[in-house]
């Protein structure tokens, strides 16, 4: 018998026709975003604005986005030998990160904002901040301890004078060479070590002084990201106590520091920026500041990366919310869109509600660290708790805001070719890096205690806006007695930085956003008129108005 013939197909066959499928959001402005353009006009550097809107197009670019994909897909990869047994202790990098890491740098995104003598300049750098980062935040962490580094190793005049101008350059220049001949450094930062953690008193790295005015370290850092930076910012303990340190990859005459890369980090998300284990074993060093007074010293750059942490997080707040506005503007259900279906409008309102909120006060704090460095005393004094305000809050509630925007795209959200599983994975990060909740919950106790003109200034910021919203004063009213400092103010601070974070919030939003925007502020966050979910804004919200504020 013979045998039957097999089954085919057509070539021109069709099994399906993609219908109701959401185009990629590419070829767009970034920047294009009323509330982030309304805050830099608002904060002094309206200057910078064509600028921005170049690095939006740019950040919104296919190529871009294609950049920020492999950065990720391929990670950095750790050569601790050459082929003949000698140390190397360098990381490699895809190509696409080095793509990235031009750009940032070449804007201005690293320590640029210090040489610029403009007004608003930190406003600028931290506008661009975010929009850059919106693309991909994990080559930011470089791009922040560069910025963060130089007024903490000003301390250290005679250092200074030597690597901030090649700090503050914009050109980029990977690899590892003699730092005063490179075009421009990078800085990073090591504090934490396997038995201190966030007590960074409890180190043990030691350093030893020598008769050449170096010093000598000997330790093992337990989280020390972006390894091939150029300069590193280090704590350790010398015979007067607790110190911070300048220690270079690569020596003045060329030599290689002693700097042995133990492993990379397996992290849940920013997968594209390289964090290490360095242990350092007779690592010559600079002193930086006055000996044993390396936290002082030091906490210069960590106040500059709380602030990142904030424009980190509210940019990827940002970046989350744009995604979902665009997927519900373009997806039809049940014969509508989505952006036209009553529910799915609440869930967007509230999550365009929850930016607004946190890019507002990231650059109100931007506009402060600007000022501050201007001597604005009363700025700076601002700046010191509202810091720590912002950092709880801000970066407290990404995830939750991430994974909600994520929803909004049902299963295709939870496909890492939509790019919101990267975005997810990114929004713990921040409330982890540079202190956890407790960790600012805490230092806001310690501000209040020590710097009364900090709390002044916060009172002044708020007060700004009495008489704007009953509601607000009536919360305001309320913090003020949760901010006296009973016994019990340790176990209290979380609830007491949480409502000083919306009530400053609200402050900001009756004094500068549209009265659509305080109102539904005021009646969800202050007066608690909604659910423990986004989405659950009350009836008769404005949500016409909130939605025309979204960045697409």
């Amino acid at each position: 018998m013979s045998a039957s013939p097999a089954p085919h197909s057509h070539p021109t066959a069709t099994t399906h026709e993609v219908t109701n499928q959401t185009p990629p959001l590419v070829g767009h402005d970034v920047a294009d975003d009323p509330v982030l353009l309304e805050g830099v006009r608002r904060e002094g550097a309206e200057w910078y604005l064509d600028e921005l809107h170049r690095l939006g197009r740019r950040a919104g670019s296919e190529e871009v986005q294609r950049w920020a994909d492999e950065a990720n897909r391929h990670e950095p990869r750790l050569r601790t030998h050459d082929r003949y047994g000698n140390r190397l202790d360098e990381v490699e990098f895809h190509p696409s990160y080095h793509a990235l890491m031009d750009v940032a740098i070449g804007a201005g995104l690293g320590g640029a904002a210090w040489a610029d003598e403009r007004p608003g300049a930190h406003v600028a750098r931290a506008a661009g901040f975010m929009v850059w980062s919106s693309t991909e935040a994990g080559h930011g962490c470089p791009v922040s301890m560069t910025y963060a580094a130089v007024p903490a190793l000003r301390h250290a005049p005679d250092l200074a004078k030597t690597y901030e101008p090649l700090l503050t350059s914009r050109v980029y220049e990977a690899g590892l060479r003699t730092p005063a001949e490179k075009p421009g450094l990078l800085a990073g930062m090591g504090m934490t070590e396997k038995q201190g953690g966030t007590d960074v008193r409890a180190n043990t790295t030691v350093a030893t002084p020598q008769p050449d005015g170096t010093w000598r370290l000997r330790g093992h850092k337990w989280f020390t990201s972006a390894p091939m930076n150029d300069l590193f910012l280090v704590l350790a303990q010398a015979p007067a106590g607790l110190s911070c340190f300048l220690v270079p990859r690569v020596l003045p005459d060329g030599s290689r520091n002693t700097f042995r890369i133990q492993r990379l980090k397996d992290k849940l998300g920013n997968r594209s920026n390289a964090s290490s284990e360095p242990e350092f074993d007779d690592t010559v060093a600079w002193l930086v500041g006055d000996e044993g007074r390396g936290v002082r010293t030091i906490i210069d750059m960590v106040t500059m990366t709380r602030l990142d942490c904030v424009l980190g997080s509210a940019s990827g707040t940002r970046a989350a919310l744009a995604q979902a506005t665009h997927h519900v503007r373009h997806r039809s259900v049940y014969g509508a869109k989505l952006i036209d279906q009553p529910l799915m409008r609440n869930v967007i309102a509230d999550l365009s509600l929850e930016s607004e909120a946190a890019t507002t006060l990231a650059l109100r704090l931007a506009g402060a660290a600007d000022r501050a460095q201007r001597g604005d005393a009363g700025e700076r004094a601002f700046l010191r708790l509202a810091t720590a305000v912002g950092k709880y809050w801000v970066c407290k509630r990404q995830p939750a805001a991430v994974a909600e925007a994520l929803e909004c795209l049902g299963g295709n959200g939870y496909d890492e070719e939509s790019g919101m599983p990267r975005l997810y994975r990114e929004a713990p990060l921040n409330g982890i890096w540079e202190g956890s909740g407790n960790v600012n919950a805490l230092d806001m106790l310690r501000a209040l205690a020590r710097e009364p003109e900090s709390l002044e200034a916060l009172s002044a910021e708020i007060g700004a806006a009495s008489g704007g919203d009953r509601r607000l004063d009536t919360a305001w009213q309320e913090l003020r007695r949760e901010m006296v400092l009973t016994e019990d103010a340790p176990l209290r601070a979380r609830r007491v930085i949480e409502r000083a974070a919306l009530v400053l919030q609200g402050s900001l939003l009756v004094r500068h956003a549209p009265a659509a925007v305080a109102d539904a502020f005021c009646a969800s966050r202050l007066a608690g008129d909604r659910g423990l979910a986004f989405g659950t804004l009350p009836t008769g919200t404005d949500f016409t108005a909130l939605l025309a504020r979204t960045p697409v």
